[in-house]
């Protein structure tokens, strides 16, 4: 009896290069057997499926998980930042800078600043 094949893809990148494998697997076969048997591993032999996240279609899944037919595993990198990090720091530089209002963190608005001190000059 003839195994059932399903068609997949495997994809891994680096900033540098970037790599997509076709093949045909066993209906049945894991993610991580799909990633074996890619061979995607040679040509980045830095991928640690202990280290690396992975997902199908842009959504993180389990090397236990099984694929269908169509399916494109990705190998996803470690981030070297932390988001939120990030985006903290930037808004901390916007209120530094003026850009950003420093007790909300939202945009400045400049007719409320100036609506504002009209509004203290004519109150006395």
């Amino acid at each position: 009896m003839a195994e059932n094949l399903i068609s997949i893809e495997v994809v891994f990148a680096t900033p540098e290069k970037q790599k997509i494998v076709s093949l045909s697997i066993a209906q049945g076969a894991t993610v991580e057997e799909a990633i074996e048997q890619s061979g995607i591993k040679r040509f980045f032999p830095e991928i640690d499926l202990s280290q690396h996240a992975v997902g199908i279609w842009n959504k993180t899944c389990k090397l236990s998980d099984t694929p269908r037919s169509g399916d494109r595993i990705e190998i996803y990198r470690p981030l070297v930042a932390d988001p939120k990090e990030i985006r903290r720091r930037r808004a901390e530089q916007a209120k530094e800078d003026g850009r950003a209002d420093k007790v909300t963190g939202g945009r400045v608005d400049q007719k409320r600043g100036k609506h504002a001190e009209q509004q203290a000059e004519q109150d006395s």
